[in-house]
């Protein structure tokens, strides 16, 4: 139902220096590396590879001091390390969820930060035929996430509708939090559609780390006053 189909420029790069600062790990450790094909759950084939050591923010930031170029490049690209961070602060803070609809008579944005449990009795509102985005708005507080996304299954009267996973990109920390927007999209209409659904989103990474998980009400209807 809802998408973040969009992967900005600085993620791809970031993965990109990953890879580069990691070469030397792969061609070292290239005699154990081992091919294997494997079914997905979707019946796509994947390719299945030895993933190097991951490398910390500080660790990357100490690699080869004497390569100037490459100093400016991550300079450039991961900025400053940040300031230590409590080390019971997660590392990536989902906190907010925003359906931008220029249609809509007010804001339709979810806190994320506080009691989630609200979210399922309050349910959103969009009215079918009507184009809208989705924001998400989160904070990286101490090392690089790697392929960020967010999962979203939808229901309607206990039954599985809809599923869709959307990549958000890799990130390094920094003070300010990121925005995520997707491209438009059309609420579908007709009667059929119209409705009370329930979402269940997830957001996840490469690691597998699930840094937030919430359930939430979405009505669609055929005017916003109804």
């Amino acid at each position: 139902m809802l998408g973040l189909d969009v992967c900005e420029a600085g993620g791809q790069l970031l993965e990109l220096l990953w890879l580069a600062l990691c070469y030397r790990d792969i061609m070292a450790d290239k005699e154990g590396v081992t091919l294997s094909l494997e079914e997905e759950d979707d019946a796509d084939v994947a390719l299945a590879y030895k993933t190097p050591a991951k490398k910390s923010l500080q660790e990357i930031q100490q690699l080869d001091p004497g390569d100037e170029s490459l100093r400016k490049y991550k300079q450039a690209l991961l900025g400053t390390i940040p300031a230590a961070v409590d080390a019971s602060v997660p590392n990536v803070q989902v906190t907010k969820l925003t359906l931008m609809c220029e249609q809509a008579p007010g804001p339709i944005t979810m806190d994320l930060t506080g009691d989630l449990e609200v979210l399922q009795s309050r349910p959103f509102v969009l009215k079918e035929g009507v184009d809208y985005r989705v924001k998400v708005s989160f904070k990286v507080n101490r090392e690089i996430v790697c392929g960020l996304k967010c999962l979203h299954l939808t229901y309607r009267r206990g039954r599985p509708v809809d599923r869709d996973v959307f990549m958000v990109g890799s990130y390094a920390p920094r003070a300010e939090e990121y925005e995520v927007v997707t491209p438009a999209e059309e609420v579908p209409r007709g009667r059929l559609v119209r409705g009370s659904y329930r979402v269940r989103s997830l957001v996840t990474d490469d690691d597998k780390t699930e840094h937030l998980s919430w359930e939430w009400g979405l009505c669609i209807k055929k005017a916003w006053e109804d």
